[in-house]
């Protein structure tokens, strides 16, 4: 397979990440569209690292950092989406006001 493959999922996968997180209202689905996202970068850097002559390792290191990123926002994300649940018994984005004056 060639770069244009690995590009066109990437881009694919990014753009339903992209709607998912405009279009969608329920809090845990914009969060998993965030992760489509992050997982669509991580694919094109790794295509971008194996392809490359010079910097074979920097894209993959740059994944490993984004993963790592990625497993940390999940966790306070749920924290917070679990804690507005038990207050406002609601995840819809909408509902969530608590930062308005």
């Amino acid at each position: 397979m060639s770069l244009i493959h690995f590009q066109i999922l990437s881009a694919a996968m990014f753009s339903i990440g992209l709607y998912g997180v405009l279009a969608r209202r329920n809090a845990l689905l914009v969060l998993l569209s965030i992760e489509i996202m992050l997982n669509a970068v991580n694919i094109n850097l790794v295509a971008f690292s194996s392809y490359a002559e010079s910097a074979q390792e920097v894209g993959q290191i740059i994944a490993i950092f984004i993963i790592t990123v990625a497993a940390a926002e999940v966790g306070l994300a749920m924290a917070i989406i679990l804690r507005l649940f038990r207050d406002r018994s609601s995840v819809d984005l909408d509902d969530i006001d608590l930062m308005k004056w």
